[in-house]
């Protein structure tokens, strides 16, 4: 019977441990009560905080000045003094380059982009408008700008800059068509934008309208310009947000210790004495308790009875510099910046590190560079072309629109190096062994190579006007420059 004992009533075995699978990320427990998470979608997080994220943000910009600094550099970085410019490259059926069409249509651009012609108000050139959309995205996290047909110029073609306040964030409601109106956007069943429901009037303004009712305006004539950080997400962000908590509180703190290293340098203190009443000092103050007035290097002799204890806070303490540096490169951290960029501080930089932080801080502003160039520059260039070829601002024909609008470069700013002369010597070495061309090169420094061969043209033609004979030949090897003998010397 052994076998069937055995297999029947099996002998108990000892239990084997179970081993547990998961994140600890997603651990429960006292470490991480207080990790609070949310499961919403992105418009429900967004719709509840985005008007005080945006209101905070401005409030930085005007009085904070690390934030102040962040944004000047987003706008000279990824904008510079000359912003992005445009190359028109058309091509005629033969291949050859249409000269006539590309410099007629880089010509009516810069005219159209000139103060009091692009915009609807007059008050900004489309350099200012550059300079104004990167402003608004960093600080408020979106940009509305809408497309004006118009005849108050030859192109026929404006824009008018729109506060994000005007779209209303409290409006959602699902409409009969099937579209849903989330935050003010008007969108499809793909979420695709249909229309924007504008505000009349800012909701902050001085125009006290009770109403301040609604316009519907269709997604054709509105660009809706925001960096989304998750993929249904409707409305758009400060890219402050990261940074804003510890910025306000870092800001609070130097206060802090601003005021009380002026009062220790003030050095005040406090009379007592046993009755209380003994000294009567120079004058009663607000709280009517007597005070004296110090002169530098006077001493005064006290009543009987009076003594005085000195009031001397050691601020700012000796921890105050090494505490600042890490809470803002926790902030320059947030803004995606480096430290000594945003901090204005040097002193313990070296090549190599100025040198890295230089290229992640350029990678970020060409990042930006091209968000810019397809969501606002190039949707404004094609609005901008239809326009003038069809008020014959540009004679061109409209049958070749794609032609002219899908052959244009677009060159933002470039960004010099710590090393010109390495820098100058690599682009020869990658010249001359075919990994670079022309092109590359003369679009790392903001510029175009066909207006750059040009240009050497027409100073080659001018050195010949003078009479002068330049020491070198571009693009070939260095000439010598003649010796100039004078018939004196040649007899001698």
């Amino acid at each position: 019977m052994a076998w069937y004992n055995n297999i029947f009533n099996p002998k108990p075995t000892k239990k084997s441990r179970v081993y547990q699978r998961h994140y600890q990320g997603a651990s429960t427990g006292r470490l991480f009560g207080d990790f609070l998470t949310s499961s919403k979608s992105a418009d429900s997080e967004i719709k509840d905080s985005l008007r005080t994220l945006r209101d905070r943000a401005r409030s930085l910009a005007r009085n904070d000045t690390y934030i102040a600094r962040y944004l000047k550099l987003m706008v000279s970085n990824v904008v510079g003094k000359h912003g992005v410019r445009i190359s028109s490259k058309a091509r005629n059926d033969n291949g050859s380059l249409d000269l006539i069409a590309n410099n007629q249509i880089e010509a009516a651009w810069k005219k159209w982009g000139k103060m009091g012609t692009c915009t609807a108000n007059g008050r900004m050139s489309f350099l200012d408008c550059q300079k104004l959309f990167v402003e608004a995205l960093a600080r408020d996290g979106e940009v509305l700008v809408r497309h004006i047909k118009t005849s108050s110029n030859d192109f026929g073609y404006q824009l008018q800059f729109l506060e994000a306040d005007l779209l209303d964030e409290n409006l959602n409601e699902n409409l009969k068509n099937g579209n849903k109106i989330i935050m003010g956007v008007e969108v499809d069943s793909y979420r695709k934008p249909v229309a924007y429901h504008l505000f009349k009037h800012h909701p902050g303004g001085n125009t006290y309208d009770i109403a301040n009712k609604h316009i519907r305006i269709p997604a054709s004539e509105i660009m809706h310009c925001y960096m989304p950080d998750r993929a249904e997400q409707t409305r758009g962000v400060t890219h402050i947000a990261a940074a804003m908590a510890q910025t306000k509180m870092l800001g609070g703190y130097m206060e802090a210790e601003v005021i009380a290293a002026r009062l220790g340098a003030s050095k005040s203190g406090f009379f007592s004495s046993p009755d209380g009443d003994s000294y009567v000092g120079d004058g009663i103050e607000n709280s009517f308790n007597p005070v004296m007035n110090v002169e530098p290097g006077t001493f005064q002799q006290l009543p009987d009875g009076v003594t005085f204890t000195p009031y001397d806070p050691t601020h700012p303490t000796s921890a105050f510099e090494s505490f600042t540096t890490t809470v803002l490169r926790s902030i320059a951290s947030g803004l995606n910046i480096s430290y000594h960029s945003l901090s204005n501080d040097l002193t313990s930089v070296n090549y190599s590190s100025i040198r890295q932080g230089a290229l992640e801080d350029r990678s970020h502003f060409q990042i930006w560079q091209e968000f810019i160039v397809q969501h606002f520059i190039d949707v404004v260039f094609k609005e901008w072309l239809e326009m003038s070829i069809t008020t014959k601002a540009i004679n061109l024909p409209m049958g070749k629109f794609d032609k002219f609008s899908e052959a244009v470069n677009y060159i933002p700013r470039s960004f010099p190096w710590i090393d010109p002369l390495k820098e100058m010597q690599a682009n020869v070495v990658g010249l001359q062994n075919g990994i670079t061309t022309y092109s590359d090169i003369v679009s790392s420094y903001g510029k175009d190579v066909e207006e750059t061969f040009e240009q050497h043209q027409k100073e080659q033609e001018l050195a010949k006007q003078y009479g002068i004979t330049t020491a070198f030949q571009p693009f070939g090897n260095k000439a010598p420059v003649p010796a100039e003998i004078d018939g004196d010397m040649q007899d001698e």
